[in-house]
């Protein structure tokens, strides 16, 4: 039976949840090391759902009109340029558990081939994966993350925990034009899980952040991420009116991590919460479309695209909740949660180069999931294997 929560409020920093049988604070809990240990990992997968269950008939499979020949070609040539052994520890079933291993955190062992294990011609390939799988802004935050990953290294001196290439590639399947697969890339603050079915894509669980956000020093000065998610998501916020605040707040105290959705966390419950966003105004309503872009535009454009349409679809069953005061400074957490997207960003405490016990602008978590099942692609792939295998689901 997996673990289920049930959101009632967030103060303090605190998330009051319901489990069965346990309670638990809004940050996941320290976890064993990677593939070893950890109890939600020995679930079957199921999803995050809202009220204790999944919402069914939401995924179609579907021709798009958007060809991923690029994302194929580019990951052939990705894997033609490993080394045999390289090439024997990154490729997975395309139905593995290793989809669901990913951590934010930067301790746990990682599968797959390294940026650190690659030299330059193979670093070349695997960015030119990455290149014809993401926006020119989806390309740019994480090659910026991973920089700012290297600044952390030089802040804290620890080269062996951080680092710009401490980033692994995984392939799960094998690429094609017609049949499931897919890839994931892992590690501290960046994970990205990219699943492709003919020409439809599935881009989640996805997770970026930073400590720190901008690098004011070093090799990487300058450097800085998450500034238009953050500020246009205070900014939307500003937007409503004194009612509308005080249904999306659900706590005007921020003083902790609220994140929820992050690793080992595919079968989150979590009930709606906060602003029903089916009576905003029209400019409201772009704000939010405005807003919720920033995340799924870190798709190449057509696929993006397609995504927005479907969030379009569920426009009037979409909450907006915020934790946190609305001043210009304030630090803060909001949530977009439908049936077809679940979008969180949160402040953080700091933790390295040094730890704080109040969250800070200069840590940032940001995670982007599919509800109802369709994370890492999976209600996709299910409807794949009963008509076209004639079998039982392969997803965990």
């Amino acid at each position: 039976m997996a673990v289920t929560r049930k959101h009632l409020q967030i103060g303090a920093g605190l998330a009051a949840v319901l489990l069965i049988g346990i309670t638990a604070v809004s940050q996941p809990p320290q976890r064993g090391p990677r593939g070893g240990g950890d109890d939600s990992l020995q679930q079957p997968f199921r999803g995050v759902a809202a009220d204790g269950k999944l919402e069914t008939g939401l995924f179609r499979i579907k021709s798009t009109g958007v060809t991923t020949a690029p994302v194929v070609s580019a990951a052939e040539d990705f894997l033609a340029g490993l080394k045999e052994a390289q090439r024997d520890q990154t490729i997975f079933p395309v139905d593995d558990s290793e989809w669901r291993k990913w951590d934010n955190r930067h301790r746990p062992k990682r599968q797959g081939v390294g940026f650190d294990e690659m030299d330059e011609q193979q670093r070349g390939l695997a960015f030119g994966l990455l290149r014809a799988s993401l926006s020119a802004k989806g390309l740019k935050l994480t090659q910026d993350i991973m920089k700012l990953n290297g600044t952390l290294a030089e802040l804290t001196e620890k080269y062996d925990e951080y680092g710009e290439w401490l980033y692994w590639i995984t392939i799960m399947g094998e690429p094609s034009p017609t049949e499931p697969w897919g890839w994931q890339l892992d590690g501290h603050h960046l994970v990205i899980n990219y699943f492709v079915l003919g020409d439809q894509v599935v881009m989640s669980p996805v997770f970026v952040g930073s400590e720190p956000v901008h690098a004011t020093s070093g090799k990487f000065q300058g450097t800085i991420i998450l500034q238009d998610e953050q500020n246009k998501g205070l900014q939307f916020m500003q937007s409503l009116n004194e009612d509308q605040r005080k249904q999306a707040t659900i706590s005007e105290v921020k003083a902790g991590n609220d994140a929820l959705a992050q690793a080992y966390e595919d079968n989150l419950d979590l009930d709606y919460a906060g602003l029903e966003c089916a009576n905003l105004d029209e400019a409201q309503t772009q704000r939010l479309l405005d807003l919720i872009a920033l995340y799924v535009g870190n798709m190449k454009e057509g696929h993006a695209a397609i995504k927005m349409e479907e969030v379009k679809q569920h426009l009037d069953r979409t909450y907006f909740a915020w934790v946190g005061s609305t001043q210009e400074d304030s630090v803060f957490y909001y949530r977009i949660h439908s049936p077809v997207i679940l979008i969180e960003f949160d402040h953080q405490n700091r933790v390295a180069p040094f730890r704080s016990r109040e969250p800070s602008r200069d840590h940032i978590h940001a995670v982007v999931r599919t509800p109802n099942g369709n994370d890492y692609g999976k209600d996709l792939l299910r409807q794949h294997y009963e008509q076209h295998h004639n079998s039982k689901t392969h997803a965990q």
